[in-house]
């Protein structure tokens, strides 16, 4: 066996159950003997350097390409067995901190994204086929964080929960004009016009996205009220009562977090609100995981909490109001990873093995770091000024019950849902053989659901 790869199993994995087949047949188990067993097999040596020397990458890859087979278990119990033993780091070695610094210290290259490469960047993931992100999101095809208020929630209602929340916060008022920075298929904007009664402009830079967005404002009687196009967010030059961003901060780059909130500012009218639904990091500042910077979100970011509020008071705006949201990504994540794998061939026969191994891996991997790795959501709302929001929070539960009753009214999700959605997987805790990982902290006296 690699002596490198001897080292490290033998000196920091101490807990669990772990079993390491060489590619020349070569066996060591290391661990306590507690949890579910795992085997794991190298098919070549430059397989085991790589994961040992550079992990954070050489892994991934070596997944990707079949170098390395799960024998007994899966990628995500693999994963997590690595935070059992490492902490949030998962990096323990000197020689793998070392790399760390490295990427740390070379980020800014990394995320130098001018306009023509933001829509580079773009299209390397959200161009890919919609019928491959049809296979393991909601109908309404939300690619970001839902609301789970109990372990029984289901993906597409933990969805409209999402789109309730931050519906509720913006405050919206029937026709007022709002900006969807970042529209991904249209879900957001189409709730935020026929719920909420906003008009709505949506950008994105995606074309697979902008198609399928603009479809689905014909068919759902919707274009007078909403707009999308093909647009940077730089480019924009009107001004919105509203301006809503979900998951596409983490695109931006760090040279570019002031550009953002600045041209934000400017298009925000004085009385106006924005809410920024983001990923981010619970931990310091630091460097994107280069698995997904190479392959998954080329140019992508997710800032530590303290570098978006140097960016937000340099532009002049006010935070009225900071939620963050810590295993609901996880749920979120697990629900998708296990449609995906029920429906793999379906992926299978839309790109390659190879390129299912890879989205697996990404898919598990983000999963575990919401659980172990310090990642988390942030939800920050901005105003110009400090009386734009109400002075107290209990306005977001009256608007939510508002919105509720308006969903009702007005056929959401409607009654296409059940044969837009396979019905195996209406539960996303179906198929799952594997134990719950960790459970739902208990409800707060009251029986209201815990704000975990």
């Amino acid at each position: 066996m690699n002596t490198l790869l001897r080292a490290f199993l033998e000196n920091y994995i101490t807990t669990g159950d772990l079993t390491v087949i060489d590619s020349a047949g070569q066996m060591r188990r290391v661990g306590d003997g507690s949890g579910p067993r795992l085997v794991i097999r190298f098919h070549s040596a430059a397989a085991e350097r790589r994961a040992v020397t550079n992990p954070a990458l050489g892994i991934g890859e070596a997944y990707m390409e079949g170098e390395i087979e799960i024998v007994r278990g899966g990628i995500y119990d693999f994963i997590m067995l690595g935070y059992a033993n490492a902490g949030r780091e998962l990096m323990p070695a000197f020689w793998m901190k070392a790399f760390e610094k490295m990427r740390i210290a070379s980020r800014r290259l990394h995320q130098i994204n001018t306009r023509l490469q933001s829509r580079g960047n773009v299209q390397r993931h959200y161009d890919l086929s919609a019928d491959l992100y049809r296979l393991f999101l909601d109908p309404d095809m939300q690619y970001s964080c839902g609301w789970f208020p109990g372990p029984d929630t289901t993906l597409p209602q933990a969805q409209l929960l999402k789109k309730r929340h931050i519906a509720a916060k913006l405050l919206i008022e029937e026709g007022m004009d709002l900006l969807d920075i970042g529209c991904g298929w249209g879900g957001m904007g189409l709730y935020l016009a026929r719920v909420a009664g906003a008009r709505v402009d949506g950008v994105t830079l995606s074309d697979e996205q902008l198609a399928v967005a603009q479809r689905r404002a014909e068919r759902e009687g919707l274009a007078g009220r909403v707009d999308f196009r093909l647009q940077d967010y730089r480019e924009i030059a009107a001004s919105y009562d509203r301006i809503v961003s979900v998951g596409m901060f983490e695109h931006v780059g760090i040279n570019h977090f002031n550009a953002f909130f600045g041209q934000c500012a400017t298009l925000l009218r004085p009385d106006g609100a924005m809410l920024l639904h983001t990923i981010g990091r619970a931990n310091p500042p630091g460097a994107t995981n280069p698995f997904l910077r190479k392959y998954i979100f080329p140019g992508g970011y997710i800032p530590a909490l303290s570098e978006v509020m140097q960016s937000v008071e340099r532009s002049g705006l006010t935070v009225t109001d900071i939620e963050v949201l810590r295993l609901h990504y996880a749920e979120t994540l697990r629900a998708w990873r296990m449609a995906f794998m029920a429906r793999r061939d379906e992926a299978e026969a839309l790109y390659d093995a190879a390129f299912c191994r890879m989205w697996e891996f990404y898919l598990a991997g983000s999963e575990a770091a919401f659980r172990e790795g310090g990642m988390v959501v942030f939800q920050l709302q901005l105003a110009h000024r400090v009386d734009a929001v109400p002075v107290t929070r209990d306005y977001i539960a009256a608007a939510e019950d508002r919105l509720a009753r308006l969903e009702r009214q007005r056929g959401i999700p409607g009654p296409a849902w059940p044969e837009d959605w396979p019905q195996d997987w209406l539960s996303h805790t179906s198929r799952d053989a594997a134990p719950r990982p960790p459970p739902f902290p208990p409800s707060p006296p009251g029986g209201a659901p815990h704000p975990n």
